[in-house]
């Protein structure tokens, strides 16, 4: 597992992907207690704005179960239950510290009977086919270094006609704005981060896991090759987060 040196992980080019993953479950075992804060305030509060976005796009048609996939603290997953009064849901993630948090937020929200917290792979979802009606990971994909192969997981366990939604955080190309969130990315946020977290490294991570994650018509691409259909993309905040939704073929098509 690769340390932070000099206050900076390696580049997520120079690590494989075994590596990559040690990095990133150190790291986030690291941050549990700051994480929510230093989400909104890194982000404008915008995250916020983002997840709301993503919940309303869901729609539950036959098993009314959710499962979200990556879910930290389980942000999604309550807003998800909030909004959708009937629902079901399932939170995974293969950091305990993140599950713990989340797990006490359910709790003081009285949502612990209709939301259950796992730990579980994203690579081996330890559910059946065609399980949920809507599959999503908010903020995670990026830390999953085999990101076509947790696509084709979160598929298997979508019913036929359902839902895999992605959101996720990329490198902004709009030219006025480039350069500014360049630096806000590998100047600002690092700076703030030194300040307020326990692993200021982690946020050197953050900004280039961003830098290097593919472009928004490259990801899609990619939700097609797993096997989805109807990609559909939503820039949100002038495109520094995407909203990707790709469609599970009806059984036959």
């Amino acid at each position: 597992m690769e340390k932070p040196v000099n206050n900076k992980y390696p580049s997520v080019r120079a690590v494989s992907e075994k590596e990559r993953i040690g990095m990133v479950k150190e790291m986030f075992s690291t941050i549990t207690r700051k994480y929510d804060f230093l989400n909104h305030l890194l982000s404008l509060r915008r995250d916020i704005a983002w997840r709301r976005f993503t919940v309303k796009k869901m729609r539950f048609f036959k098993t009314g179960r959710f499962l979200d996939v990556a879910c930290g603290t389980a942000d999604l997953s309550i807003d998800a239950a909030q909004k959708h009064g009937r629902i079901s849901t399932t939170g995974i993630d293969f950091v305990f510290q993140m599950l713990d948090l989340g797990k006490a937020k359910v709790e003081k929200k009285g949502l612990d009977r209709r939301i259950t917290l796992t730990q579980a792979d994203a690579l081996q979802l330890p559910f059946c086919d065609d399980s949920f009606d809507v599959v999503a990971v908010a903020f995670g994909i990026r830390n999953i270094p085999d990101r076509e192969g947790a696509l084709r997981e979160m598929l298997r366990v979508a019913v036929p006609g359902g839902a895999v939604m992605v959101l996720e955080m990329t490198f902004i190309q709009n030219r006025l704005f480039k350069l500014i969130y360049h630096i806000y990315l590998n100047y600002i946020l690092p700076r703030l981060a030194k300040r307020f977290s326990p692993n200021p490294a982690a946020y050197h991570y953050l900004a280039d896991s961003i830098m290097n994650f593919p472009q928004p018509d490259a990801f899609a691409a990619m939700m097609e090759k797993a096997g989805m259909v109807n990609v559909t993309k939503y820039p949100l905040t002038l495109g520094v987060t995407y909203l990707h939704v790709g469609i599970k073929p009806e059984e036959g098509a």
